[in-house]
């Protein structure tokens, strides 16, 4: 039977390889940017996977994340994700944990520094400062996506310190708070594109600000981290 990494070995040493199937990647949040990691990774060789998410797959995920289709509606999206890393590659071993990350917490999948690399695919702040304090505290490998909302420009993420980056609303937030708590530095995947404007969506008991989003935006950044994250690993170790 054929090696189904033969095409990537043409790039990449047999050493390399190696390196990466022997790593182990924790991805929290697989939504539309987490999901095209866990894809790229998987696709890449990379043996061990933490994945770690509380989100279902709903109908307004369709549009842009790469596990949504009409017959995992309801499903959690870790298992989903996990199903289709096994189809890739039966040989991968992959935890699944039905939880969001939140400071202070205290679950299995900790510490971080067990990782060969952390990726921080999730929306809330607080929880990717904390994970930002952990990684400076821990010395683990921490990649962290910024805001892929309201943007329409998939050529325009590129990977920067948190403290060189400009535009994006979310790693302004970030750059203030992180600055405040010491945090030397943060890779990170951004884009300098503006958010556009998008129409206020209505809900009970007020207006609720969502942000809009199209299918191949989150997927480029999410492929920029998986890029970073491979690239690194075979350099590196």
């Amino acid at each position: 039977m054929a090696d189904w990494q033969e095409r990537t070995k043409l790039l990449i040493s047999d050493q390399a390889a190696g390196r990466l199937e022997n790593a182990h990647v924790a991805v929290l949040g697989i939504g539309g940017v987490g999901g095209y990691v866990v894809e790229a990774l998987a696709r890449a060789g990379i043996g061990g996977f933490t994945l770690i998410d509380n989100d279902t797959v709903s109908l307004s995920n369709l549009n842009r994340q790469i596990i949504a289709t009409r017959d995992h509606i309801g499903e959690y999206k870790t298992d989903v994700m996990k199903e289709r890393i096994l189809s890739i590659n039966p040989d991968a071993k992959v935890n699944t944990y039905h939880c969001f990350f939140l400071p202070g917490m205290e679950a299995d999948f900790m510490p971080f520094s067990q990782y060969s690399y952390v990726v921080d695919a999730i929306d809330t702040v607080s929880a990717k400062i904390e994970l930002a304090l952990l990684s400076q505290n821990e010395k683990f490998r921490l990649i962290s996506s910024m805001g892929t909302g309201n943007k329409m420009n998939p050529s325009g993420f590129r990977v920067a310190d948190i403290y060189d980056t400009k535009v994006c609303p979310l790693a302004k937030v970030m750059r203030k708070e992180l600055r405040a708590r010491g945090i030397k530095g943060l890779k990170v995947v951004y884009s300098e594109e503006e958010p556009l404007a998008v129409r206020e969506q209505i809900k009970e008991g007020g207006r609720r600000a969502i942000p809009g989003s199209i299918s191949f935006v989150p997927g480029a950044a999410g492929l920029v981290i998986a890029g970073e994250v491979i690239n690194d690993l075979i350099e590196n170790g």
